[in-house]
């Protein structure tokens, strides 16, 4: 898990972050497409907000946002290796990324799971109950102030996706946060080699060689 090769390591870790920035971008106009379409009847302070719902989006929306900075720090470390403040900038943004995107796949597990489990009701917040019985899965719609057209259908067929998405941002960042442990000899990966190589590589380069044979000027 902590190996980084010093020749092929930077290629994929650039991989990684341009796969990061892409689906961080999906999840993110999915988030804003039932965030934004499809569930901001039921988010208005006049009306009853649907906590899982609305946190299960914000949440969604916000580790988007961050997966596509840290795919770009990504990016940008695989180039400068040797770079101290890139190196922790990689670990503190696929730290918080990962969390942020475990964070969302729960929340969105949990969306899911309770709007199947109440026949979509949760989504039909403000609607007139007293003639129809509230049920996005049935034909008949009761009285709402919004169209409920296939809100139910729209809103699983956007939220599972992000679910996968979601679990897929955090795999990645977990990996490129191992790799920042890597890079800088943090435990558990102490006995990666990578950082002392990067060392001696930054050492022996044409710059500090120059400044290492440059003589002295006696009259400084």
């Amino acid at each position: 898990m902590c190996s980084f090769d010093k020749d092929k390591g930077p290629g994929r870790l650039m991989k990684k972050g341009l796969t990061l920035i892409l689906i961080g971008h999906i999840n993110f106009i999915f988030g804003a497409i039932v965030h934004g379409s499809v569930l901001r009847h039921i988010s208005k302070p006049s009306q009853h907000i649907s906590t899982e719902y609305t946190v299960a989006n914000i949440i969604s929306v916000t580790s988007g946002l961050l997966s596509i900075a840290s795919g770009i720090i990504a990016i940008v470390v695989s180039r400068n290796l040797h770079e101290f403040k890139l190196q922790i900038g990689l670990l503190i943004s696929s730290f918080l990324n990962t969390l942020l995107s475990a964070a969302c796949f729960t929340g969105l597990l949990l969306a899911i799971c309770v709007t199947v489990a109440r026949n979509g009701k949760g989504l039909l917040f403000g609607c007139n109950d007293t003639v129809v019985p509230i049920n996005a899965r049935s034909p008949i719609s009761p009285h709402c102030a919004f169209d409920t057209t296939r809100i139910y259908d729209t809103t699983l067929a956007l939220w599972i996706p992000c679910a996968v998405l979601s679990a897929a941002e955090t795999g990645l960042s977990l990996w490129c946060f191992i790799v920042g442990l890597a890079l800088r000899g943090l435990a558990p990966c102490g006995n990666s080699y990578i950082k002392e190589q990067l060392k001696e590589e930054a050492e022996c380069s044409p710059h500090s060689r120059r400044l290492i044979e440059q003589p002295l000027n006696p009259e400084a």
